[in-house]
């Protein structure tokens, strides 16, 4: 068994496709394909289901996946500590984000990282949302996320790196969208569309608690699993939504933003950790994100802090 078979076997397995396994390995695909029936003979086994539509795992591929990557990130992880281990911290470093809010900051991150602790690889984990972000962490799957306050588990860490305002999201054609800006009173009709309540949104909890201030519980009529699939939603005149302000960077036809007047609490973007994390390339990366994105001051009403 060759390294250079358990990347072109990880290649295929996330692509479950020859053809773009060979174009990310920048290879043709005939020797795609007799690396992976060499390292099927080897292992005695078959590691996927082939058809002219389709390719997919075995049982055995499946049950040979997390073992390949992790012998790969080792060999990653040995080549780092021998090129830099004299000069810094070695290691690596997985982060949570959801593309939306972490638009701006993330650059900054990799791009700082890279230039003071190149021995640390910054392992990135798109799409991953409110609570099930803070499990990942409490349980070591995530090091690092790029969250919002409230975070349902009080034991993690957190720094503030930025406050956004709460904003209304409505279709282009609403009659509320010819106003310039609105009050939370003025929704109080309208039908909302919001992340799950199991998901532990801070922007859905935060839509219900300033919703109650105001005397009126939100009609939710849908609920979608992430930003764009809600703003989706909205453009099709399914109803209104509240959103953050890094949204309004989303161009989306059939949709508007308008801001929200009154004495209204904003959310704090965080980067949250465990604290009793045994990772020890984990402090380098908060140390350095803490420095270059430091908490806004001074700091406006929080509806959490």
């Amino acid at each position: 068994m060759e390294l250079r078979h358990l990347r072109t076997f990880l290649a295929v397995a996330e692509e479950l496709h020859f053809g773009r396994a060979a174009a990310r390995l920048n290879m043709a695909q005939p020797p795609v394909s007799q690396q992976i029936q060499q390292l099927e003979k080897d292992l005695g086994v078959r590691l996927f289901e082939r058809s002219t539509r389709s390719v997919s795992l075995t049982a055995a591929g499946q049950a040979f996946l997390d073992p390949a990557r992790a012998v790969l990130d080792d060999v990653d992880l040995a080549r780092r500590a021998a090129v830099y281990g004299t000069t810094g911290v070695t290691g690596k470093v997985s982060l949570g984000f959801s593309s939306i809010s972490s638009r701006k900051a993330l650059p900054l991150l990799l791009r700082a990282v890279r230039r003071e602790q190149p021995g640390i690889e910054l392992a990135l984990r798109g799409r991953t949302f409110g609570g099930a972000m803070v499990g990942q962490i409490l349980y070591g799957a995530l090091d690092l996320g790029m969250a919002r306050l409230p975070l349902r588990e009080r034991s993690l860490d957190w720094h503030v790196f930025d406050y956004e305002a709460l904003v209304a999201a409505l279709p282009t054609d609403h009659p509320l969208a010819v106003r310039e800006a609105l009050t939370f009173e003025d929704l109080a009709e309208q039908t909302f569309i919001t992340f799950p309540a199991v998901a532990g949104s801070p922007v859905r909890e935060a839509t219900m608690h300033i919703a109650a201030q105001h005397g009126f519980s939100p009609r939710v009529l849908h609920e979608a699993p992430d930003t764009f699939a809600i703003l989706s939603l909205v453009a099709a005149g399914v109803g209104v939504t509240i959103t953050v302000s890094s949204v309004e960077q989303i161009s989306l036809p059939g949709v508007c933003f308008r801001p929200l007047t009154g004495r209204l609490p904003m959310l704090a973007a965080v980067f949250a950790w465990n604290g009793r994390s045994t990772n020890s390339a984990l402090p380098a990366v908060v140390e350095i994100a803490k420095r270059l994105l430091p908490t806004p001051s001074p700091s406006p009403a929080l509806l959490y802090d």
